[in-house]
C-alpha cells in the first residue's frame, strides 16, 4: 500500500455525558472527505482510544466504515497494553474491511526492540493487511530501534512508519538506511524536514480542523517540489504547531477546533478538561491568523467558519 498525502486521525465526537455522537462522527467524515484529506486513521491517539471500551472501539471501526463508504481509505489503530487485544482489533478490522492497520509500541510496558516486533508480528499474522507503525518514544518511552525494523522486514506488509520521536537523526536513519519503509510525519513541528528527506505522507491531528493548511504544505513540498513556498506555508503554521504541542492540552484542542469549523466534538473523556476561555480564544486566534496568511501565501481562500461560534468562548 502506498501512503500517499494527508492521513487524519479522526476525533471521536461525544456529548456532553460522554456518550458517542454518531451525527458529529459523520459530518466530520464528510468534511475531512469533501477537504480532500487522503486516508482516515480510526483509532488513533487522537480518537481517544485509550479512553474507550473494547466494545466501543469495535463499534468505531463499523460506523466509521459505513460512514466512508469507500471513499477514502480507512486505517485502525491496534493500540493496546496486551498483545492479545492487539490482536483482537486487528482481527475486527480487518473484518470490517479496513484497508490497513497503525501498530504502534505497547504503551507502559517498556518493552526491548525484540519485544515490539514479535508484538507486530503477531498481529500481522493476525489480520494480514498492510500496516504502519507508529513510533513515539515520547508517550511509549522506547523507540522501534534497528532491531526492531529488521525483524518486521520479514513481513512486506510493514510498508510505513510514523514517526513521531522528534528525533532528527532518527529522520535521517529511516530515510537513509530504510528507504523499504515509507517515512510519514508524526512530528507535526519537522513537517518540512520529513518532506524535504522524501516524506510522501504526513499523519496530522490538526487536519481535523485545517485540512485546507495541512494538504496546501505536502502540495508545495511532495508534490510541487516548492521549498520556498512550503517554507512560507510552514512558518504560518508555526503558531497553531505551537500551541498544539506546547501547550499539554493536545487533544482539547483539536476537538475545539473541529468545533470552530461548525463540528462539535464535545468535550474529551476524563481524565481531560475542556478548554478554558482563554485557551479558546488563543486558538481562535492562532487559526484565523494561520488560515488568512497561508491563503495570501496559495492564492486559495480558506474557509475559517469562526465567526459563528465566537459566542462559545465567552
Amino acid at each position: 500500500m502506498q501512503f500517499e498525502g494527508i492521513y487524519t486521525p479522526v476525533v471521536t465526537p461525544y456529548f456532553d455525558d460522554f456518550s458517542l455522537n454518531r451525527d458529529g462522527l459523520a459530518q466530520t467524515i464528510d468534511h475531512l472527505i469533501s477537504a480532500g484529506v487522503h486516508g482516515l486513521i480510526i483509532a488513533g491517539t487522537t480518537g481517544e482510544y485509550y479512553a474507550q471500551s473494547a466494545e466501543e472501539r469495535l463499534e468505531m471501526m463499523a460506523l466509521a466504515k459505513d460512514m466512508i463508504a469507500g471513499r477514502l481509505p480507512m486505517i485502525v489503530g491496534t493500540g493496546a497494553i496486551r498483545t492479545e487485544d492487539s490482536i483482537a482489533f486487528a482481527a475486527a478490522a480487518k473484518d470490517v474491511g479496513a484497508d490497513a492497520l497503525l501498530i504502534a509500541t505497547p504503551p507502559y510496558a517498556y518493552p526491548t526492540g525484540r519485544e515490539i516486533a514479535l508484538h507486530a508480528l503477531a498481529i500481522d499474522r493476525a489480520a494480514n493487511l498492510p500496516a504502519m507503525l507508529y513510533n513515539y518514544p515520547g508517550r511509549m518511552s522506547v523507540n522501534m530501534d534497528e532491531e526492531t525494523l529488521d525483524r518486521l522486514g520479514r513481513s512486506p506488509n510493514f510498508c510505513a512508519i510514523k514517526e513521531s520521536s522528534g528525533d532528527p537523526n532518527r529522520l535521517h536513519m529511516l530515510a537513509r538506511d530504510y528507504p523499504h519503509i515509507q517515512l510519514s510525519c508524526g512530528m507535526d513541528d519537522q513537517a518540512l524536514e520529513f518532506f524535504a528527506w522524501g516524506a510522501r505522507s504526513w499523519v496530522c491531528a490538526g487536519s481535523n480542523f485545517a485540512p485546507e493548511a495541512h494538504i496546501a504544505l505536502y502540495q508545495a513540498c511532495a508534490k510541487e517540489g516548492d521549498f520556498t513556498k512550503g517554507r512560507a506555508i510552514m512558518s504560518a503554521m508555526m503558531p497553531l504547531m505551537r500551541v498544539l504541542e506546547q501547550g499539554g492540552k493536545f487533544i482539547q484542542c483539536i476537538k475545539y477546533g473541529l468545533t470552530l469549523r461548525g463540528i462539535d466534538a464535545g468535550p474529551p473523556r476524563r481524565p481531560l478538561q475542556p478548554l478554558n476561555k482563554d485557551d479558546k480564544r488563543e486558538l481562535a486566534e492562532v487559526i484565523r491568523t494561520m488560515n488568512t496568511t497561508i491563503s495570501q501565501i496559495t492564492g486559495s481562500q480558506i474557509s475559517q467558519k469562526v465567526g459563528s461560534k465566537q459566542g462559545a468562548q465567552s
